[in-house]
């Protein structure tokens, strides 16, 4: 799997300065190397670009690597809100998206997930586009936020639905989210409310459309 992601990250993915930028000063904060690949980013680009999405949630923003993907596909014209349980990483990443020059159109909402959601959804706010990247047990029910916060015909992608690989492999090293993301592409799959894909690109992406 790590093979074949290095393949495709050397053929589709040309050096971005400004993401190895964000790179590092995820390793000045001393912050987590969790970043999504290159590869997936380019595809949060894409699919952000194709949908013409222009309202867009992000759960999980560590050093905003991702946030600059998805801002990247909607240019000037859109918005990311943006949640983060750290307020350390969260400015982290608003400067980067700063520095990218993104800066106005993002705004954090830090705290627990799930707390910021319930707000969202108090204030009627509504959404084209969602990525979920963050504490995986809580997956299930950020999916639930999001279809609640849905525009019709909305797409939702999660990131690390593969787990290395052990969700597919019993042959791989387990990871303590194994079971968990099992059964989080399972409700996904069988959704009445969804049509979705797996992506088998970075630790793995699910790429799920809102039904009108």
């Amino acid at each position: 799997m790590k093979q074949i992601n290095r393949y495709i990250d050397s053929v589709f993915c040309s050096q971005d300065t400004l993401l190895d930028e964000v790179i590092a000063s995820i390793k000045e904060n001393e912050m987590p190397p969790i970043s999504v690949s290159p590869s997936s980013g380019k595809l949060l680009t894409m699919l952000v670009s194709i949908s013409g999405a222009k309202d867009i949630l992000e759960i999980g923003a560590l050093g905003g690597y991702s946030g600059i993907c998805l801002a990247k596909g909607f240019g000037e014209g859109g918005t990311l809100t943006s949640l983060e349980l750290e307020e350390k990483y969260a400015k982290v990443a608003h400067s980067n998206l700063h520095k990218a020059g993104f800066g106005k159109q993002v705004s954090y909402m830090t705290g627990a997930a799930l707390q910021s959601l319930e707000i969202l959804a108090t204030g009627n706010n509504r959404f084209d586009f969602f990525f979920i990247d963050a504490d995986k047990e809580n997956y299930e029910n950020y999916l639930t936020y999001c279809i609640k916060l849905a525009k019709p015909g909305a797409l939702i992608v999660t990131d690390n639905v593969l787990a290395g690989g052990s969700v597919a492999d019993e042959g791989a090293k387990q990871k303590r989210y194994t079971e968990v993301m099992k059964k989080f592409n399972e409700v996904v799959a069988a959704h009445p409310n969804l049509e979705s894909v797996l992506i088998p690109i970075g630790d793995g992406m699910t790429v799920s459309k809102v039904k009108k």
